[in-house]
């Protein structure tokens, strides 16, 4: 039971570094190889017309002009 206990113990220190350093760096998760923005492709999906709430908000871009950069 001890050897679980300093196991898990172990796991939850290691997540928690890591949690840390991550709200630290303020940085985007992303796959090793940069994942689909790296190769320029704005959806994964086969659909024709995007969701809802990207319809929405590419219409008030288009409605105050605005550029927004996604990060």
């Amino acid at each position: 039971m001890s050897t679980f206990i300093l196991a898990f113990s172990l796991f939850l220190a290691v997540i928690l570094i890591m949690a840390v350093g991550y709200i630290f760096q303020n940085k985007r998760i992303s796959g090793s190889c940069g994942g689909l923005d790296a190769l320029g492709i704005e959806k994964a999906c086969d659909c024709e017309k995007p969701c809802a709430k990207k319809r929405a908000r590419l219409r008030n871009e288009r409605r105050l002009n605005v550029q927004i950069i996604e990060d």
